[in-house]
């Protein structure tokens, strides 16, 4: 059994390419977002600067996907809201079958984000546009819930992984 988790853990790289991904994004989108609030927020003011129309749309666009990337994030860093308060408390193997429970749970809701995400981008997203950029689909506005679904997915894979090689691993030890 030993051998299977050694060969598993090779995957380690990948889920540090597709987090320090999903985390460049992220700072991607957040100097995109502040350099456009900037230009619109001294367009107000600065009668030499064009205030674009679009800008208001966009920042919300843009903050639709920082934030629930950002949260995809926070899974795999366990950053997450969690009740930690009874821990102590609870029998060992009980909390690792609560993690394992509270991680599978999560991975459902990044299945659900997956398949009703895209759904919504598709059927409603494709029916609209932005409407200071009548050429931008709202496709856009509704990609990144699918999105973040599918780095909450992979984040969740290893961290179950994880999990099931801590409970295997030292079950494997007491014998």
């Amino acid at each position: 059994m030993k051998a299977f988790f050694q060969v598993m853990d090779r995957m380690k790289p990948f889920y540090d390419h597709v987090y320090n991904g999903v985390l460049l994004i992220c700072k991607i989108l957040l100097v995109i977002d502040i350099l456009i609030t900037t230009v619109a927020v001294s367009g107000r003011y600065i009668s030499f600067i064009p205030d674009p129309a679009w800008s208001e749309e966009v920042v919300l666009s843009l903050m639709a996907y920082m934030a629930v990337l950002s949260a995809a994030l926070a899974i795999r860093r366990k950053a997450h809201i969690r009740m930690t308060a009874l821990d102590r408390y609870l029998p060992e193997k009980l909390l690792n079958f609560l993690d394992l429970f509270a991680d599978l749970a999560v991975m459902a809701l990044g299945f659900v984000m997956i398949f009703v995400g895209w759904n919504y981008a598709q059927r409603i997203g494709s029916r609209g546009s932005y409407i200071s950029i009548p050429a931008l689909s709202r496709f856009w506005m509704y990609f990144p819930v699918p999105l973040a679904g599918v780095a909450m997915v992979i984040f969740e894979i290893e961290i179950i992984y994880n999990q099931m090689k801590k409970i295997v691993l030292r079950e494997d030890s007491d014998k």
